[in-house]
């Protein structure tokens, strides 16, 4: 056994672009919708929120990297580190959910900003608690289900988002996937032993200010830099939590503090799949702490554990890249550097590299179940199909300046089944499991088992965490609570009470 390990490895720097390009993007996004969409002043957006997304990423960073180096010296074998950033579908439900209401209502982006730092805070608490229940759920869930979910969102939210990027500029795009391409499916290294994940970006940075795509002025207005030190802001926190709004988020809060919780404990699972098995409570507490600390320090903006650590391992990344992609990215933050990465480099440069793995993602789904069960694990991939498509659906009615409530839903049914759509879409992340486990447990003959996962959907359908909607004019919102979700609840328990009579006839016979 070799018990010596490197905090830096040839891999390492792949590993650090594509968890850069990730983390860069979602600032991008806080960025853009705080300023944008809800109106927050320069000021509170780079002096409060980005450090205190600073320190919760370089915190979590250098815990999972840190236990990345115990697991190596304590099996003898290279460890990678669990990828860790901001979550991405949290970041859009704060933002839309809970502080534009507040921004429409009040007007106050001081208030939207308060109440987004008490939503962190309750999503961080309940990834906490979630971390002394989260190895008994794992326990008894198949991987087919934990991982279909996973490659859901690998193909539809991150390979095709950014194959779109790639196609949509082929002169800039497919010269750093060609790359990207060659040494990790081809397995051919580049000359000199170059990481092809670096040539990416170097090569797909030159062709976009070569071909004019850059815009040389951004960089230069970007240059006016300021020190943004992180401070704690407990009085804001305890403020909204005596506010009266509060009571009308916990139904966006305590939802995504599940969603939370169940994507870390997949991630998880992808990571033990991949040879890397980490112990489930520390590791959810970690990320429940560090949600807690970034709303401490001013970030509304839960953490969590990233999809994608079986592609950062096939890079033969370990702790290095954590720690680097962490301490940049806090840089970033701190000295108000994200507008020049952002003017600098463009996002089509990593694209190959996030593209990469998505792709090794939903292979992985696959590769490492039972063969027989591959019908779970795509039966697990249609509720984010639905969820993507229906984003895609929202983005292309926002851009004609309409919305789904606006169309009308009737309308919509004409062409498509949007109510079916919309259904498998709303909590996906909860469906995917439930029914990718739902199947693996009848290809296994376990019919009863399959009955217990029916009965456990038609319980979260009762409560509208998952398959609850309501349609407005503005946007389709969650819809929690039995009223609109029965027909579902209905469903489940018919298929489970089948699937539990003709298993006992099954044993009887």
């Amino acid at each position: 056994m070799n018990n010596s390990f490197s905090w830096w490895t040839r891999g390492d720097l792949d590993g650090f672009f594509g968890l850069f390009v990730d983390n860069l993007i979602q600032l991008i996004l806080i960025t853009v919708l705080c300023t944008g969409l809800l109106g927050m002043p320069a000021e509170l957006v780079f002096g409060r929120i980005l450090p205190g997304v600073a320190v919760s990423l370089l915190v979590g960073n250098l815990f999972y990297a840190w236990q990345a180096r115990r697991l190596s010296l304590a099996t003898g074998q290279p460890a990678t580190a669990l990828p860790y950033g901001v979550n991405t579908v949290s970041l859009f439900a704060y933002v839309l959910f809970v502080m534009l209401p507040v921004v429409k209502t009040t007007g106050n982006a001081e208030l939207a900003w308060q109440m987004g730092l008490v939503a962190c805070f309750g999503s961080g608490m309940i990834e906490l608690a979630g971390a002394w229940i989260g190895g008994r759920v794992k326990r008894i869930t198949p991987r087919a289900a934990m991982l279909a979910t996973l490659a859901g969102i690998a193909i539809t939210f991150i390979s095709m988002d950014f194959a779109f990027r790639i196609f949509a500029d082929p002169l800039v795009g497919f010269a750093p996937l060609a790359l990207i391409f060659m040494q990790y499916i081809g397995r051919l290294q580049l000359p000199r032993g170059i990481p092809a994940g670096l040539a990416a970006v170097i090569v797909g940075t030159v062709l976009a200010w070569s071909l004019g795509r850059m815009d040389a002025a951004a960089v230069t207005a970007a240059m006016d830099l300021h020190l943004y030190l992180p401070s704690l802001y407990l009085f804001d926190l305890a403020h909204a939590f005596a506010s009266p709004e509060l009571i009308g988020f916990v139904a966006v809060i305590l939802p995504m503090g599940l969603f939370n919780l169940i994507g870390s404990l997949q991630n998880l699972e992808s990571a033990e799949a991949a040879g890397d098995t980490y112990p489930v409570k520390p590791s959810l507490a970690a990320n429940g702490i560090g949600t807690i600390v970034a709303a401490c320090f001013g970030s509304c903006f839960p953490t969590t554990i990233y999809i994608g650590h079986p592609a950062w391992k096939s890079m033969g990344a370990g702790a290095g890249y954590s720690v680097a992609n962490g301490v940049v990215i806090t840089l970033l933050c701190c000295f108000g550097l994200v507008g020049v990465a952002t003017a600098l480099i463009p996002i089509e440069a990593g694209a190959a590299i996030l593209l990469w793995i998505g792709i090794v993602i939903a292979a992985q789904a696959f590769r490492d179940t039972p063969p027989h069960h591959a019908p779970a694990v795509v039966v697990g991939l249609i509720p984010a199909i639905a969820a993507w498509g229906l984003l895609m659906l929202e983005s292309g009615l926002r851009a004609a300046g309409t919305t789904v409530g606006t169309v009308g839903i009737n309308t919509l049914a004409m062409q498509l089944p949007v109510t079916g759509m919309i259904a498998l879409g709303q909590g996906f992340i909860f469906t995917s499991m439930l029914l990718a486990a739902m199947t693996a447990s009848l290809l296994d003959g376990r019919f009863r088992i399959a009955a217990n996962w029916a009965f456990a959907a038609a319980l979260f359908s009762s409560t509208g965490i998952i398959h609850g909607y309501n349609v407005t004019e503005a946007a389709i919102l969650n819809a929690y609570g039995p009223a609109t979700t029965w027909p579902f609840v209905i469903g489940y328990l018919t298929v489970g009470a089948c699937f539990w009579l003709l298993g006992r006839e099954q044993a009887d016979g």
